[in-house]
């Protein structure tokens, strides 16, 4: 069996982390080895420099959110256009990064599964995809853009996902994901309803199925990357 390739994608809050840690339990119980990667420390280039670039330029607090603690992020919602000229060059070496890692990673795994915990799609996302510009630079991305098996978008209401993990305003969550929409028009990727976790995890499972067939039985060993 060849490698499959899962992405995971959506709106911070959108319940991303849960579902990949769901869909590896069931991965594991057909006894196929999973190898999780995050789009942001495997692929991105000069990921400490962009954050520090954040953190000291935009200030940016770049911590996680809770409802406990709230942060304020300022970075990807910080949409001046020096930055995105910025971001778009960034991305351009991302994708070929992006290349180079499913490739590699793809040769050297056997019976296993791939799971990216965000992946270009994100990247794309951030950009104002209404615009011409953006969507046509988006539209090139996608043709280097190694395509997955599966590629999931996990839908959420924006105000639910900001109380789970309060980073964003509301009114950048909101465009966020009419961009993940929209991404659905330039590229084929599965987007699964706002729903309690267990409901989405069955969507997750069926949409697996019908795309790959049931997950064949591997006698393998399970090798979590996380």
């Amino acid at each position: 069996m060849n490698p499959i390739l899962i992405t995971f994608s959506g709106i911070d809050g959108a319940g991303k982390t849960t579902q990949i840690d769901k869909l590896r339990e069931y991965l594991k119980t057909q006894n196929l080895s999973v190898r999780v990667l995050t789009f942001w420390d495997d692929v991105a280039l000069f990921s400490r420099a962009r954050s520090g670039f954040s953190r000291r330029v935009l200030q940016s607090d770049g911590k996680v959110g809770t409802p406990q603690e709230p942060a304020n992020r300022n970075d990807k919602n910080n949409q001046l256009w020096p930055l995105l000229m910025g971001r778009s060059f960034l991305y351009l070496l991302d994708v070929f990064r992006l290349r180079k890692i499913v490739r590699e990673t793809r040769a050297e795994s056997t019976r296993t599964v791939i799971i990216f915990d965000r992946y270009m799609y994100d990247q794309l996302a951030a950009l104002p995809l209404r615009s011409w510009l953006p969507r046509t630079y988006a539209r090139l991305m996608l043709m280097l853009t190694p395509k997955p098996d599966i590629s999931y978008v996990l839908d959420a209401v924006p105000d639910e996902a900001r109380a789970r993990k309060p980073e964003y305003p509301i009114e950048f969550l909101r465009e966020y994901r009419n961009s993940y929409l929209e991404l659905r028009k330039l590229a084929q990727v599965c987007v699964i309803p706002a729903a309690d976790p267990d409901a989405v995890h069955a969507a997750v499972v069926a949409r697996l199925t019908k795309a790959v067939g049931e997950p064949p039985l591997a006698q393998v060993d399970s090798a979590v990357v996380a």
